[in-house]
């Protein structure tokens, strides 16, 4: 039986996911070379102002003055993601219509809700390009002033301590439960509209902890309302350095990047997507772009595309699993 994961192996070194070809002319090879000729839709299935938005808006402006025609945001809120990525999953091939979407959300979305596209074969990569770390916090008045000291204190309270949760099945969510796992801890879960509230929750005592990428929060971990515990990445960030990782801490197997993707439709040339992944890596080295990104929390860093089919099975199988242990459900 062909199973996804022999799917997967299968694919081309061109970072593709089963991209089906299509035939090309003279008329195809023209459309190639010449593109962009006209504006490039870009959908964020994100809401205007969130940390993925943030980032998009930064790098098109910088992307699209490089090619020489404006790559515009088009966000598409809704059904964790799936509204804007399936917008794009039906949009033509040809270069005009692109995605950019954190990996979690995209690789956790099929487990949570019946998603009206297949993620192994509608879409084409043109790269991971960057990340935001997942960090935990407490308000400024918490008496935890390590990782550590939250565990027991959490623990002490018996299962009365709360968390303040972004959104059920969110990667900040995910990554909590992570945390919890490896813990073994039980908590309250109280679920908010978003990180904005979640984090005044925190701010003001009314919840314990909260977990955020970090571009959505640094604004008040600068002012010093928020305080972090621990970063969820393989290694000290250089927003945070005096913040641990949680395998510092002691918990190593919390490791959660807010993985950045840019995507399209399957199908689309390669030569465009290769063309996409360059002007990306070369945007990202600009200083007002990299500066802006480090003020928001994001570490830049496109990656070739080749990585894109392996590193997606990787966190579709551990969501997976993780969300079933869990018995997450979306209401």
């Amino acid at each position: 039986m062909t199973t996804r994961r022999h799917l997967l192996r299968g694919l081309a070194a061109s970072g593709t996911l089963l991209a089906p070809s299509f035939a090309g002319g003279m008329g195809t090879a023209r459309a190639e070379e010449a593109w962009p000729s006209r504006p490039v839709n870009v959908v964020v299935p994100f809401g205007a102002g969130g940390s993925t938005d943030a980032f998009a808006r930064v790098v098109l402006q910088r992307l699209g003055a490089d090619l020489g025609r404006p790559f515009t945001v088009d966000n598409r809120n809704g059904a964790n993601g799936t509204i804007g990525a399936n917008a794009v999953a039906r949009a033509r091939p040809d270069g005009y219509t692109l995605l950019i979407t954190t990996i979690t959300s995209y690789a956790m979305a099929p487990h949570l809700i019946q998603v009206p596209y297949d993620n192994a074969r509608a879409f084409a990569s043109a790269g991971l390009v960057a990340n935001m770390p997942m960090l935990l916090m407490v308000g400024r008045n918490h008496p935890a002033r390590s990782l550590q000291e939250y565990v027991a204190l959490a623990r002490a309270r018996q299962g009365k301590e709360i968390f303040a949760n972004p959104a059920v099945g969110s990667s900040a969510h995910l990554a909590a439960e992570l945390f919890f796992q490896q813990a073994r801890l039980e908590v309250h879960d109280v679920v908010y509209r978003a990180t904005a509230p979640a984090a005044q929750a925190v701010i003001s005592g009314e919840a314990g902890m909260t977990v955020a990428a970090s571009s959505a929060v640094m604004g008040l971990v600068r002012d010093g309302e928020l305080r972090v515990l621990a970063v969820a990445a393989p290694h000290r960030v250089a927003l945070l350095p005096d913040v641990p990782t949680f395998e510092e801490a002691g918990f190593p197997g919390v490791v959660i990047n807010e993985d950045i993707a840019l995507l399209a439709p399957a199908g689309t040339p390669e030569s465009i997507l290769d063309r996409i992944n360059a002007t990306m890596a070369a945007a990202m080295k600009a200083p007002e772009v990299s500066e802006r990104l480090t003020a928001l929390g994001v570490e830049p860093g496109v990656r070739p595309r080749a990585e894109w089919p392996a590193y997606f099975e990787r966190e579709y199988t551990r969501w997976g699993e993780l969300i079933r242990a869990k018995n997450i459900r979306i209401q």
